[in-house]
């Protein structure tokens, strides 16, 4: 049985929206968003969670359907976009979750069970993420546009995803509203013994709690660099920074890496990644710093010490748009900690989950600093989102990664 809290006493109702001339042509052009700027008519009473229904301005045609949104900036997310007459019910969501599926369909062919199922608005559901960890799914609401319909398409999750327990997360401004009687981690279908699980990533064991843990419980979005590095790691000395939970230092273990040196200011999340490795096999030996990532590489760096490959995944550096000179900046001290950090013929991976700073930008950035070290290296591999975070528009792609070979 679901909970009953899962169920919302408010009824959406439709709303009639036209558009500016270029919020029109994001539209028309299949954009998921439309901001408060670019509505120029709309119901008075418009509420969060009510259909919109957005008109063309001249002929007067339907060229889209979204959910209002009164506490954004993006007033209106899109759920269709086009001429089609569509009912927004559970059919609708039914058909979307299905294509969501089919495109994890091949990474469900490997040894693993955990996966993003729903990612926004690139699957069609803007501000609602689904992730499978085994047999526990977990459905994080960031925005309130889903209230009224979150009873609706949670057992359509939970029977295509064919999980025991589905848990519900909130962002930190759901937790706040009245909207809702849904606790943060609660348990809405199945029952929960222990609030850490375990799952599998190709043939590695992790874990991650889907209560208390960041965002769902982990980051699944790394998964096929994770295995990239465990593969190139083996015999091989290996520094994962910004290490959280373990993922690089995890697999480069169980790829039997000499010694791993996991990286993080938090105590607690270096724990984790102590006992994800533990999960397995391995016969290396695992190493943890605790500390601000620059001051201890620079202290690493004093020490003359240096490791075969040297992953560095920092948490987002531009959240906003004034951050984004500031993220730059951070970016190019961290490829230049690390090549000083790499050893000769080493293996220096940088990545970046900063969406406002474009990939383009970014490998520039890398390129430009490790050219004045003076060694010669080469852009192995350039590597991208994983089949579970397809990308459907711009600014819905933030992950890149760089795999940098040195000669000497």
């Amino acid at each position: 049985m679901f909970s009953s809290k899962i169920k919302s006493s408010y009824k959406p109702k439709r709303l009639a929206v036209k558009l500016n001339t270029k919020g029109e042509q994001f539209v028309v052009q299949g954009h998921p968003w439309v901001f408060s700027n670019n509505i120029v008519k709309i119901n008075d009473d418009a509420r969060t969670g009510d259909l919109a229904i957005i008109f063309s301005k001249n002929k007067n045609r339907v060229i889209g359907l979204g959910l209002y949104d009164s506490n954004s900036p993006i007033r209106i997310k899109m759920l269709n976009s086009g001429f089609e007459k569509v009912e927004i019910n559970a059919n609708f969501f039914q058909k979307r979750i299905q294509e969501a599926f089919a495109k994890r369909f091949d990474l469900l062919q490997t040894n693993t069970n955990s996966y993003r199922l729903l990612f926004g608005e690139n699957d069609g559901f803007p501000g609602l993420i689904a992730d499978v960890y085994a047999a526990v799914l977990v459905v994080k609401i960031y925005s309130e546009i889903w209230l009224p319909y979150i009873e609706t398409i949670i057992p359509l999750l939970q029977e295509i995803s064919q999980v025991k327990t589905v848990v519900v997360r909130l962002s930190r401004s759901l937790e706040q509203s009245k909207l809702h009687k849904i606790n943060n981690g609660e348990v809405v279908y199945g029952t929960l013994e222990n609030e850490v699980v375990e799952f599998i990533e190709h043939h590695v064991k992790f874990s991650a709690n889907v209560i208390k843990g960041h965002k769902t419980g982990y980051f699944l979005d790394h998964r096929a660099n994770r295995k990239k590095v465990g593969e190139l790691s083996k015999d091989k000395t290996v520094l994962d920074v910004f290490s959280y939970a373990g993922g690089f230092s995890v697999h480069a273990l169980y790829n039997r890496a000499k010694t791993v040196t996991s990286l993080d200011i938090s105590k607690q999340a270096l724990e984790i990644a102590v006992d994800n490795g533990k999960l397995n096999n391995y016969t290396g030996k695992h190493k943890i710093i605790a500390g601000d990532a620059f001051e201890e590489l620079q202290k690493l760096i004093d020490n003359q010490v240096t490791f075969d490959v040297v992953v560095i995944d920092p948490p987002s550096f531009a959240k906003q748009a004034s951050e984004i000179e500031l993220a730059k900046k951070k970016y190019a001290q961290l490829a230049d900690l690390g090549e000083k950090l790499t050893a000769k013929k080493g293996l220096l991976v940088l990545a970046s989950c900063s969406s406002r700073v474009t990939s383009d930008v970014f490998f520039e950035i890398n390129e430009a600093v490790l050219s004045k070290s003076k060694r010669d290296f080469t852009l192995a591999l350039k590597t991208f989102h994983d089949s579970d975070h397809p990308v459907s528009f711009e600014e819905g792609a933030y992950l890149k990664c760089g795999y940098y070979r040195f000669k000497q």
